[in-house]
């Protein structure tokens, strides 16, 4: 059976109509809703609308915060720091960057870095605000509650998966990188759980210590595996520990102060390229990697040698042109929030 498709404006509407009266104010609830539908343009379906019930159970219970701005740690120009008081991510995220943007024109590059920040969804989805600008940028992210991922060579979740995304321009599509500290999420194992299915390999360690592709060993004590596996994870350790310390550390608040509930320390940077060696030369070195890349002869069982990104963009203007395939039970799972919250669910074309 053919999923339902459904127009990438229309899922916007929903998802802001639900967030208007679940009580966001209408910019907030605007972020939220474009950045979520983003994700699933993407195709990084376990953090598109599949988090809006989430969300909405978090705005509810007073989890997330409804309106406002954040707090002003301190401010010296190209650097900033925010204290988020769990608004919501998507909003505090998009205009971190946004800010970052308007910094890095003035000052050559800005950060931005953002603590007590409620969750940031998908990192990819933001990175076009600055690429748009032909500026480049990275969002490194971490959740100062979570602790799904153990410190290579231990038993014990210590942090979370520890994302950090790219935006790099090029004389074309830009390079998006979206890449975590884990090999896997901790929404793909629920995803995986609730479909009664496991990973294609072991990504995850039992309680014990042994590799595992079931996803219920994450409700028996088990962690998600750091990027490089039993074998290399060291790699993926030390990614953590710099997010970790990029995050949580510059903010000034994260997992020494044990908060409570879902949350999230993020930083921005952003960086102009004509405030170094020029844009012109930026995209004439980007634009050669970028054909090198392509030109590369693939190995058996590969096509064609692709850029991180590629086949994100190549989805997000299918799903444009043809309409949003949204995951199964996903929409299902919002009924109750549209009926609660008198919301109209929309249509498929």
């Amino acid at each position: 059976m053919t999923a339902p498709r459904f127009r990438a404006e229309d899922l916007v509407a929903y998802a802001e109509a639900l967030f208007s009266a679940a009580g966001l104010e209408s910019d907030k609830a605007k972020a939220v809703a474009t950045y979520l539908v983003e994700a699933d343009l993407m195709g990084h379906t376990t953090h598109g609308l599949a988090l809006a019930g989430w969300y909405l159970d978090a705005v509810a219970d007073g989890v997330m915060t409804k309106a406002g701005a954040p707090g002003i740690v301190s401010d010296r120009g190209a650097v900033v720091c925010w204290r988020g008081r769990r608004l919501p991510g998507a909003w505090l995220t998009a205009e971190a960057v946004k800010l970052g943007c308007e910094r890095a024109k003035t000052h050559g590059a800005a950060t931005i870095v953002i603590g007590d920040s409620h969750h940031i969804g998908c990192l990819a989805a933001y990175l076009p605000i600055a690429t748009s600008e032909g500026l480049m940028v990275t969002i490194a992210s971490s959740s100062p509650s979570g602790a799904q991922v153990a410190p290579f060579g231990g038993l014990k979740g210590l942090y979370t998966p520890d994302p950090v995304a790219h935006g790099i321009p090029t004389p074309g599509d830009p390079i998006l990188i979206d890449i975590s500290a884990s090999i896997t999420t901790v929404n793909m194992s629920q995803r995986l759980i609730k479909a009664g299915e496991q990973f294609p390999h072991d990504w995850l360690m039992d309680k014990d210590g042994k590799p595992s592709r079931d996803p219920k060993v994450m409700q028996e004590g088990g962690t998600l595996l750091p990027t490089g596996g039993l074998d290399h994870g060291q790699k993926g350790y030390g990614m953590a520990l710099h997010v970790e310390a990029v995050t949580q550390g510059l903010a000034g608040y994260g997992r020494a102060d044990a908060p409570k509930g879902t949350n999230a320390a993020v930083t921005v940077q952003v960086y102009d390229p004509e405030a170094f060696g020029g844009r012109d030369g930026f995209l004439r070195q980007t634009g050669w990697l970028v054909d090198a890349c392509r030109a590369n002869p693939p190995r058996p069982g590969v096509n064609a040698v692709r850029l991180p990104g590629e086949a994100a963009l190549t989805r997000k203007r299918e799903a444009l042109a043809n309409g949003v395939a949204i995951h199964d039970g996903v929409l299902a799972s919002l009924e109750p929030h549209a009926a609660r919250l008198g919301v109209q669910p929309p249509i498929a074309i």
